[in-house]
């Protein structure tokens, strides 16, 4: 293998998702003349919005009201809503402030954020409390953000993926991307840069997928991975939560996205609903019962009471329209040609909900107030980032905030000569290995080999727990994986072999998690332990990073939150 062409670049972005475009855009419109983003899709549909969204965490005040309080009221909701726990509150609380300015340029470029006229708030809501999601649609962000991105005259490189983050002297200096728009024959381009911002998303293909096991791609987030996740962790930066992973529930055996579009009460067999919040279907609201009791679909099934079902039969006409425009803003009309086809409807209808497999979602890089890593020159926005959270409107807002702070920063760092870097041949020549064995191990059976390794011994709650001689197991079954896999997967097609070094990636990920849950010596959410069987208050506001040191060594170390003076910390 080769590096067919060397290209030079002030800024690369990894991952066209909705931060890599928004922190694209920002550092254009902040004075950037040279960006290159990199797609292993198009940027016209990937990532986690590529189909759209219907719910904006944010805070308007026009709407909520422009005092101190109102802001401190929403930041309190945003800190205990469904997304609110594993947050620098510091962090949270610049999102919540510049939240607005993102819906409003959103709305200047021709995203719908007033779908019924005016800024409804609604979904994932306590009765009688503030409303925190803006109802919007989102069918057409993508296409759009594409737009705006062209508009600019922004490199993209679609199907390209990077494989690795090069630095020199522990500085940003290049990204090896592998060009996998041709089938047959990969390609290798080597872009040398001076700063980096990784927006690739959430980690999915981690654990087995709990409603299809073996079907890695029946998934919410199906085409994210979080590759130079991996790739960064590598470098040297800081992950941070990294042992408290994420379950999403949804329809089962039916993976999507969207909880919070649904209306209806989640009721038992007989009836009788679930939860305390509501007992009629309601728009403004939803059921947030499984916000709140995330296990609910799980613990139902277990102790016999179940299963779960969304039941709106009793919804107005008005309401079930307002809930079809909804799946159409989040990108869920399979869901409605499904019901279609096999004549299903919301008025004759319950449906069954399920709790989906554990995922490392906002989890991971730990980034500063101004959307930093650990090393300079590198930044990171949207589900890859482990220490603030909410969906779309974070990867929006703090992509945003990566760009800015990219472009402010630029003047700081230099290019550094790397078309000799070691790095490199050793990438090559594991490439150049993994095509050469066309009879090789193929990638879907190292993948699938790691997800029974994480969930069998570094598995999430609930009814399954985590311990010292169970990880260190695993950490063991993991190394021997890693050293079977480089050895004998292999590729056939430029496609096989993204999703061949994909898995690869994950492998870092799985490691660093194992690390994290061994350093967190007591039961919290979805990091259970036998050993430690209580959630120790003391630990509250602790978080546990993961790095790796100087000399190769993955190293965990405790910190505390950062608190915002004055504000609502939440849970953890």
């Amino acid at each position: 293998m080769k590096i067919d062409s060397i290209r030079k670049t002030d800024l690369v972005v990894i991952g066209g998702g909705i931060a890599g475009l928004m922190a694209a855009i920002a550092a254009s419109d902040n004075g950037v003349k040279n960006i290159t983003v990199i797609e292993k899709a198009n940027i016209k549909r990937s990532g986690a919005g590529g189909g759209g969204n219907d719910h904006f965490r944010c805070y308007l005040p026009e709407v909520h009201g422009a005092g101190p309080d109102d802001f401190i009221a929403v930041m309190a909701e945003s800190m205990n809503c469904h997304t609110g726990n594993g947050q620098d509150p510091t962090l949270a609380k610049l999102f919540l402030e510049r939240s607005a300015e993102v819906v409003h340029q959103w709305e200047g470029w021709g995203i719908n954020m007033r779908p019924h006229g005016e800024y409804v708030f609604a979904g994932h809501a306590f009765p009688g409390r503030p409303r925190i999601f803006l109802k919007y649609d989102g069918s057409r962000q993508k296409p759009i953000l594409a737009r705006e991105t062209a508009k600019r005259g922004i490199e993209v490189l679609n199907d390209c993926s990077s494989t690795d983050i090069l630095t020199v002297d522990g500085k940003i200096a290049g990204v090896l991307v592998i060009d996998s728009s041709s089938d047959e024959e990969p390609r290798f381009i080597l872009l040398q840069c001076r700063a980096i911002v990784i927006a690739t998303g959430c980690s999915t293909r981690l654990y087995n997928n709990e409603a299809t096991p073996g079907w890695m791609f029946n998934s919410t987030y199906p085409g994210c991975n979080a590759g130079a996740m991996a790739q960064a962790f590598r470098v040297g930066a800081r992950f941070v939560n990294m042992e408290l992973p994420v379950r999403w529930g949804g329809p089962k055996f039916f993976q999507r996205c969207g909880k919070g579009s649904w209306i209806g009460v989640l009721r038992y067999p007989d009836g009788r609903p679930i939860g305390p919040f509501v007992t009629k279907s309601t728009v403004e609201y939803g059921d947030i019962t499984s916000d709140v009791w995330n296990s609910v679909f799980t613990d139902v099934i277990h102790n016999g009471t179940g299963p779960a079902y969304i039941d709106a039969s009793d919804a107005s006409e008005e309401d079930l329209l307002k809930q079809k425009e909804g799946f159409i803003s989040e990108g869920l009309s399979c869901i409605l040609q499904y019901f279609k086809d096999h004549d299903l409807d919301f008025r004759h209808n319950a449906f069954e909900f399920m709790q989906y497999e554990p995922f490392v979602y906002g989890r991971g890089l730990e980034i500063d107030t101004g959307a930093r890593t650990s090393v300079a020159g590198l930044y990171a926005a949207g589900d890859t980032v482990g220490n603030v959270r909410s969906g779309i409107g974070l990867a929006a807002v703090y992509g945003m905030i990566a760009g800015e702070t990219a472009a402010a920063e630029m003047a700081g760092f230099e290019f550094h000569d790397i078309e000799s870097h070691p790095l490199i041949g050793k990438r090559l020549e594991m490439c150049g290995a993994m095509l050469g064995r066309k009879a090789g191990i193929p990638w879907k059976e190292a993948n699938l080999a790691l997800q029974q390794i994480m969930s069998g011994y570094v598995p999430a709650a609930p009814y399954h727990v985590r311990s010292a001689t169970l990880m260190n197991a695993g950490l063991k079954y993991l190394a021997d994986l890693r050293k079977e896999a480089l050895a004998n997967m292999g590729a056939v097609t430029a496609h096989q072999l993204v999703r061949t070094l994909e898995t690869v990636d994950l492998m870092d990920i799985a490691e660093s998690l194992f690390h994290a849950a061994l350093a967190r010596q007591e039961s919290r959410g979805m990091h259970q332990r036998s050993d430690f069987p209580f959630t120790n208050p003391l630990l509250n506001n602790t978080f546990i990073n993961v790095a790796i040191d100087r000399d190769g060594k993955i190293t965990t170390s405790t910190r505390e939150r950062w608190l915002a003076p004055g504000m609502p910390t939440g849970r953890v």
